[in-house]
């Protein structure tokens, strides 16, 4: 007789709990993301005014998605133990084909969650979003095939960056691309892209926007800390993607002014446009150049 090995439901739930753990510290680590406490609903430490925006939204929206899962499976549950099966019971339950009360209500709440997670995003994303206050910085954040360009309208100087080479060795960090950023001043970040779509994205500001070829996109932050954050682009955009990235230091108004003079004197003036090949490191010669039509003279 063929031999049947019988597993041991207790067994297999231990393992399916064991795969799930790690299947969740895999996605973690494959983010690539400082995770913050539960209080913060697990997000990165917020350095802008608009952190406690998105903090909030994200934070209602578990909230709101686990009372709902909370409801859903005690009532699944409750349905499992009221009705299952009995000994003694050896007749069908009534079968019925409809019940008109209960489809409406099943139709009613969907639409009316969605409509208030509708209703709180877009409130929120049109002021994240908005850009009608006059910024005291303006930078465009130029993407490249892997790397960033940063244009310091205002200044009228620029910073090349060239692709990051992460060894592991001390110093690794410092062929990074940095832009600087002068604290509790209003910043705008003008974002194109020399040749595919990349995203930008800055974990600890809690935004990230997408750079598209041909399309101009914008939006605007108040740094409210001093330090160094990390920076990376958010949209897989070839074979080093992993390797764009670049810092963010948040500096005073003082140092942030040294800074710009300091790549003045390096005679990194002008605007970098977006129509330099990848070996291009000048600037544009011409009328040609390809500057967002919001930066040019």
């Amino acid at each position: 007789m063929p031999q049947h090995d019988h597993i041991n439901p207790r067994s297999r739930g231990r393992r399916a709990a064991t795969w799930a753990l790690v299947a969740v510290a895999a996605m973690v680590a494959l983010s690539g993301c400082e995770l913050g406490d539960f209080r913060d609903g697990y997000l990165p430490q917020g350095v802008t005014e608009n952190s406690e925006r998105v903090r909030s939204l994200w934070i209602g929206s578990w909230i709101a998605v686990g009372a709902v899962g909370v409801l859903v499976w005690g009532l699944t549950l409750w349905c499992v133990v009221a009705y299952r099966r009995r000994r003694d019971d050896n007749e069908l339950p009534v079968q019925l084909r409809y019940n008109v009360p209960l489809e409406i209500l099943y139709t009613i709440i969907p639409i009316f969650m969605i409509s208030v997670f509708f209703f709180y995003t877009a409130r929120d994303q049109t002021a994240l979003m908005d850009t009608t206050e006059e910024p005291a910085v303006t930078v465009n954040v130029v993407g490249k095939q892997w790397s960033w360009d940063f244009n310091y309208v205002e200044d009228d100087v620029h910073e090349v960056g060239t692709q990051a080479i992460m060894t592991g060795e001390p110093g690794a960090e410092e062929t990074i691309p940095t832009m600087y950023l002068p604290v509790d001043e209003r910043v705008e970040f003008v974002l194109t892209s020399r040749d595919v779509i990349h995203s930008f994205w800055v974990p600890q500001f809690l935004q990230k926007l997408d750079m598209i070829p041909g399309k101009v996109n914008k939006f605007q932050v108040v740094p409210t800390e001093e330090g160094t954050f990390k920076g990376k682009c958010a949209e897989l955009c070839g074979a080093y993607h992993s390797q764009m990235l670049f810092n963010v230091k948040v500096v005073p108004r003082a140092e942030f002014d040294a800074h710009m003079a300091d790549l003045k004197s390096r005679g990194q003036t002008g605007m970098l446009g977006t129509d330099l090949n990848r070996e291009g490191s000048g600037l544009v010669p011409g009328e040609d150049q390809k500057l967002p039509e919001e930066l040019r003279n």
